[in-house]
């Protein structure tokens, strides 16, 4: 499993959904990216593949950083790698 996260202005927590294929979590990847470099859309809505009800939308204006890693069942979930906040 996949993990794409997103970090947004004036948000201390990270927005993330998850691809179960490499080549999908580098495609959204990829998109997000695009967006951010060209402002366009100007809203992006994401859907996780893990969780099939959790759909985000978020202004692409607003994102701020993007990442994409590995969910892996030796870290345990309990340290994300990148932007990732220790309680």
């Amino acid at each position: 499993m996949y993990v794409i996260e997103l970090a947004l202005k004036l948000s201390p927590f990270p927005l993330s959904v998850q691809r179960k294929k490499l080549s999908d979590a580098e495609s959204l990847y990829q998109e997000v990216r695009n967006s951010m470099e060209k402002g366009q859309p100007r809203l992006l809505e994401l859907k996780c593949e893990q969780v099939e009800d959790k759909k985000v939308a978020v202004l692409v204006c607003e994102v701020l950083a993007v990442q994409v890693y590995e969910k892996t069942a030796a870290t345990g979930g309990s340290k994300r790698p990148g932007f990732s906040f220790e309680a």
